[in-house]
């Protein structure tokens, strides 16, 4: 079992930057595929981002490659999301989520554990 808490989201300005945080319990963790998704009012949730357990391996939505960066710390049991070059259109609930298994997937039933989300608002 693993709980996952996010934190880092806010208000920044068209253009602007934010790092956003994955805090999991669990002993665990290290061994899990960890992803962030995002939901934005009225939308389904939508992939972002993912990296492998080891965090050799990463992969990233079409919008986000080039902007956003997914990393973890196994040994503080945290995966982050830095997002630069923010856009209005990112604006969303960013969700961190957790798998066991080794493959990268993009879509949402294929992720077991969830956090609560953090709020992401983009002014222009």
């Amino acid at each position: 079992q693993v709980h996952l808490v996010e934190s880092g989201g806010g208000l920044v300005q068209a253009g602007g930057s934010l790092r956003l945080s994955c805090a999991a319990s669990g002993r665990t963790f290290s061994t899990y595929t960890m992803a962030w998704f995002r939901q934005a009012p009225g939308k389904e949730r939508e992939f972002v981002a993912a990296i492998s357990w080891s965090g050799g391996r990463t992969v990233y939505t079409d919008s986000g490659k080039g902007r956003f960066t997914i990393s973890r710390d196994n040994a503080e049991n945290t995966v982050y999301l830095q997002m630069n070059s923010l856009k209005p259109e990112d604006t969303a609930v960013y969700y961190c989520a957790g798998r066991r298994g080794s493959s990268l997937y993009d879509t949402v039933p294929q992720y077991d554990y969830w956090g609560q989300g953090t709020q992401v608002t983009v002014s222009s």
